[in-house]
């Protein structure tokens, strides 16, 4: 079985897995320990001895592996290599702990030989931590070297990066998260979205407010110039039937003909207004659940995410929520109807009551699970994806995929969580339809299935996906002048 497990190992680690300190000696022992006996307990050494028959100079592989209780292992390797949650860590689970390791490792490696000659210099240390925002001295860079290098040449080969950072965990590496980040900068008009994660060093050089700054002016631009494709959205969510089947062209040509090319824009200022205290309570909200969910890793997993972003977002959508309703009344509003945000605010509170400002909450609340969760999972998908087919030289995606990996996960969100959010639409609008019934979220599902059908719950779909593409392109090049403006170094 032991040496099944070797070859098994082998196969895909030809060279030394996991080795100690580089003193002679202690190599020496570890080459020459027998193999344990399969009754004896408690963690055992497993060891490829030199063949006899063989050059006695040459250096052959080692391998170390230590079987046996999780508390033998740091907790981290276990958290990240245990597949089935049992809080132990066993063979097959540790090697495809050391498979998936070693081939982020050899991405980040790649990424960080900027002279591309298979080496890492102090010079290159420094380049990469500055792009990272980060910013040491060579002679800290050297020291960092100094911790890994083993043969005393100032620089670190594949073999000395590996044996370093083996056994620890991939969360901790920077440069993954840095070119992988599931950023919010990916603006679609849409609130459900799983907020930023900020390293340690964004956070303590204050890169992090920088970051939501240049991501809020990202989405003021992309939301206002698809401004005339949301509110065409809305309208059919609202009024398009079996009896009333507007299309886009004839939408805009009423909107236009009803109250010319600035009504194109209505309900764009408030929709641009709740950007930034949505963003706030949403980035402040989440780092507090990180901390109440306890865990020790600076970047949280999917479900970890998952569980925090749709929490953060519920307290983010509540506070905000009345601006919500705004926004869709401000967008069906016709010509005259009131004079600006407050006076629309004013007539709803004295016609409808404070209850007003919160209708469609549930259907709302209720999308953000669905949006987020498939959000995530298809991003997180797309991009192993990548990984594994074409990430070959360096772990940088490039601009290219990292818009598409956006843009494909947000769009299938968006449609699953889309008849959520048009019955919400269409009881934030309630009040404001004429002869329109007070119904319940799921009165009204039941009514639109009745007389539309399943395809009644995507009315307006197409304005909205078609709005995709351009806001993502354009808040992504918005988004990277910001952060030059700013002085955050890009990648």
């Amino acid at each position: 079985m032991l040496q099944t497990l070797w070859h098994f190992l082998s196969s895909f680690l030809p060279r030394a897995i996991c080795q100690g300190p580089a003193d002679e000696k202690e190599d020496e022992a570890r080459n020459t320990t027998p193999l344990p006996g399969p009754g004896e307990k408690g963690p055992k050494m497993l060891g490829k001895t030199q063949d006899r028959g063989t050059d006695p100079t040459e250096r052959r592989p080692t391998i170390l592996l230590v079987v046996g209780p999780a508390e033998h292992f740091p907790k981290k390797i276990v958290k990240a290599g245990d597949k089935d949650l049992d809080g132990q860590l066993d063979f097959e689970e540790f090697v495809h702990y050391l498979q998936d390791h070693e081939k982020k490792l050899r991405l980040v490696f790649k990424s960080l030989d900027k002279k591309n000659d298979g080496r890492i210099d102090a010079q290159e240390i420094v380049q990469s931590l500055r792009d990272l925002g980060v910013k040491i001295s060579e002679q800290q860079a050297e020291k960092i070297l100094k911790s890994m290098d083993k043969n005393g040449t100032m620089t670190i080969d594949w073999n000395e990066w590996r044996d370093y950072h083996l056994l620890h965990p991939v969360e901790n590496i920077p440069e993954i998260i840095l070119y992988w980040k599931h950023s919010t900068i990916f603006d679609v008009g849409e609130n459900l979205t799983v907020p930023d994660e900020f390293t340690v060093e964004e956070r303590q050089t204050g890169m992090w407010w920088r970051h939501l700054v240049a991501g809020g002016g990202a989405g003021a631009v992309s939301r206002t110039c698809t401004a005339p494709l949301d509110r065409l959205k809305v309208l059919m969510q609202v009024h398009a039937s079996r009896s009333n089947n507007m299309c886009i062209i004839g939408g805009f040509t009423q909107m236009i003909r009803e109250g010319g090319p600035r009504s194109l824009w209505r309900g764009n200022g408030i929709n641009v207004l709740k950007i930034a205290p949505e963003s706030a309570i949403k980035f402040m909200a989440y780092e507090q659940i990180k901390r109440f969910i306890g865990t020790d890793q600076e970047m949280l997993r999917i479900h970890e995410r998952l569980l925090a972003g749709s929490l953060a977002g519920a307290i983010a959508q509540s506070s905000i929520y009345p601006m919500e309703v705004l926004k869709t009344r401000m967008a069906l509003r016709k010509t005259g109807q009131y004079s600006g945000m407050l006076d629309c605010a004013k007539n709803i509170l004295t016609k409808e009551g404070m209850s007003a400002f919160y209708k469609g909450y549930i259907p709302n609340m209720l999308g953000i699970i669905p949006y987020a969760g498939i959000d995530l999972a298809v991003y997180e998908t797309l991009k192993n994806t990548w990984l594994q087919r074409y990430a070959v030289n360096s772990a940088d995606p490039g601009v290219f995929v990292l818009l598409a990996c956006g843009t494909i996960s947000s769009t299938c969100g968006q449609l699953a969580s889309y008849p959520l959010a048009l019955v919400r639409t269409r009881m934030q609008a309630q009040a404001s339809v004429e002869g329109a019934p007070e119904v319940t979220m799921r009165g009204l599902f039941k009514h639109i299935l009745k007389t539309e059908g399943a395809f009644g719950l995507y009315r307006g779909l197409a304005p909205n996906f078609m709005k995709v593409i351009p806001a993502v392109s354009i808040s992504y090049v918005v988004y990277e002048n910001l952060k030059m403006t700013l002085g955050v170094d890009s990648r």
